[in-house]
C-alpha cells in the first residue's frame, strides 16, 4: 500500500494565456524525474487545483501520468467540501491513471469529526487506487485529530497522512498511533527531519518544485541512517524554504521557477503576482544556492 518513501513534489500547475501550459508541465514533468524525485503529486495545494475546472483537474492529472510512463507514482490531488463531489472526482482520477490519490480535508463546512470519517470512509469505499489523508488547518480550517488518524488508518484503501499542522506534538501523537505500514509524510518542508525522526517515511514538498535533487537526497539520506548530513541539508535550505513561503504558496515558488526560466509568472485569481519586496528576497535566495545568476 505504501506510494513512495523520499521526496514527492508538490508540483505547481503552469499556466499561459490563462490555460493549462502542457509543454512546460512536460518540461518541469522530465527535469523532476531526471533529478531523482520519487513521486509526482499533481493538482494539490501548490498545483493550484482550486481553480481548475474538473475537466482541466483531471486533463492535467492524466498528462502528467502519460509523460511520466510510470517511471514514478503519481499522486492526484483530490478532496472536496462535498463528499459526493470528491468521490466522482476520485473515481474520475484513478481512471486518469493516479497510482493513488492526497485527499484535502473538507473546507469552510468545518465539520465534525464523526463527519469527518464518514466522508474519508465515503472516498475510500468509492476508490480502487490508495488513499492519503491530507491535514492542512491552516487552509481548510480543518485539523485531522490524532485520534481521527487512528480510527482512519484502520481502512484498508487508506495508506498514509501528508500532515501539514505544523505542531510536532499533534505529529508525535500520530505516530504513536499508527502502525509501521501507514505512511507518514511531511506537508512542512521545515519540518521534513523532525517528522522523519518519529518515523515519517518522505516528504510531499513544495521546496522539492525548484530542489528537487536535495530534497530526495535530504530525506534517504535520514532513511539511510545518514542523520547528520540530512539535518546539515534541513538546516542549509531553511532561508530558502522560508523565502518560498513569504506569501501564500504557491506564489513564492511560481516566482521562483519563473526566474529559473521554467513556467510563466502566471496565477489564477485570487492569487496574483508576488510584491516587489517578496521577489528581491526570492530571488536573493536563488542566488545563494545558484539556482540563477
Amino acid at each position: 500500500m505504501t506510494l513512495f518513501k523520499g521526496a514527492g513534489v508538490a508540483l505547481v500547475t503552469p499556466f499561459a494565456e490563462g490555460n493549462v501550459d502542457f509543454p512546460r508541465l512536460a518540461g518541469l514533468l522530465d527535469w523532476q524525474i531526471s533529478s531523482g524525485i520519487d513521486s509526482i503529486v499533481s493538482c494539490g495545494t501548490t498545483g493550484e487545483a482550486s481553480t481548475l475546472n474538473d475537466e482541466e483537474h483531471i486533463n492535467t492529472v492524466k498528462f502528467t501520468v502519460e509523460k511520466t510512463a510510470g517511471k514514478v507514482p503519481v499522486i492526484a490531488g483530490a478532496g472536496s467540501n462535498d463528499t459526493a463531489h470528491a468521490v466522482f472526482m476520485a473515481q474520475a482520477l484513478e481512471e486518469a491513471g493516479a497510482d493513488g490519490l492526497l485527499v484535502v480535508t473538507p473546507y469552510y463546512n468545518k465539520c465534525t469529526p464523526k463527519g469527518l470519517i464518514k466522508h474519508y470512509e465515503k472516498i475510500a469505499d468509492a476508490a480502487g487506487i490508495p488513499v492519503i489523508l491530507y491535514s492542512v488547518p491552516s487552509r481548510t480550517g480543518v485539523n485531522i485529530s490524532p485520534s481521527c488518524v487512528k480510527e482512519l488508518s484502520q481502512h484498508p484503501n487508506i495508506c498514509g497522512i501528508k500532515e501539514a499542522s505544523g505542531n510536532m506534538s499533534q505529529v508525535v501523537e500520530i505516530a504513536r498511533y499508527v502502525s509501521d505500514d501507514f505512511a507518514l509524510y511531511s506537508g512542512n518542508d521545515d519540518m521534513i527531519v523532525p517528522l522523519l525522526s518519529v518515523g515519517g517515511i518522505g516528504a510531499i514538498s513544495t521546496v522539492a518544485n525548484i530542489m528537487p535533487s536535495e530534497t530526495s537526497q535530504m530525506i534517504h539520506k535520514y532513511l539511510q541512517g545518514d542523520t547528520k548530513a540530512a539535518m546539515k541539508l534541513q538546516l542549509e535550505m531553511k532561508p530558502l524554504i522560508d523565502a518560498l513561503f513569504v506569501e501564500v504558496n504557491p506564489i513564492p515558488v511560481k516566482a521562483a521557477l519563473s526566474m529559473m526560466d521554467k513556467i510563466k509568472p502566471e496565477y489564477r485569481l485570487p492569487l496574483c503576482e508576488a510584491e516587489n519586496l517578496s521577489l528581491y528576497d526570492i530571488m536573493n535566495q536563488l542566488r545563494n544556492y545558484k539556482l540563477i545568476r
